[in-house]
């Protein structure tokens, strides 16, 4: 992710993980590229100084958003609108995995976030078959899926 970061962003000045699955992530790339680490919650806490963000963080220094996984992409976007809130220059959203869904590019392209996924659903049926772990007829149900995953169910 680190490198995937310096070839892509390489103005970036801060890292972001986005609560909780990308905490741990985000500070291993954060600390790989000697970058100030900070992580976005879902809602601001109930009580105490009631953050949202937590971690250092500057106006404007453009920041790259890490992710552990992406299915429709709601839950990153909404760590983005508050880095945003708070005047952070975010340069774009990097995950570990995306399931490729339609409805996540829709929604990244309506809020203008570039995603970048190291690996994506088709990858992974792909060299599933490949190395033996799927049959044809496992692929065949594991694409269906994908297409219409919240209608879809067994036969």
């Amino acid at each position: 992710m680190a490198n995937e970061i310096n070839s892509k962003y390489p103005q970036t000045k801060a890292i972001a993980g986005v609560a909780t699955g990308a905490i741990g992530i985000g500070m291993l790339v954060a600390e790989a590229l000697d970058l100030p680490f900070m992580y976005v919650r879902p809602q601001p806490k109930k009580h105490g100084r009631k953050n949202q963000i937590e971690g250092q963080y500057d106006i404007d220094a453009p920041t790259v958003v890490v992710e552990d996984l992406i299915s429709t992409g709601k839950s990153s976007l909404q760590a983005v609108d508050a880095l945003r809130k708070a005047n952070i220059n975010v340069l774009g959203m990097l995950a570990l995995f995306s399931y490729e869904f339609d409805v996540a590019e829709a929604n990244m392209n309506e809020e203008a976030v570039e995603l970048t996924a190291l690996c994506g659903y088709n990858t992974l049926i792909e060299t599933a078959v490949t190395a033996g772990y799927i049959e044809s007829e496992q692929e065949t149900i594991l694409k269906e899926w994908r297409k219409t995953p919240a209608l879809w169910s067994p036969k």
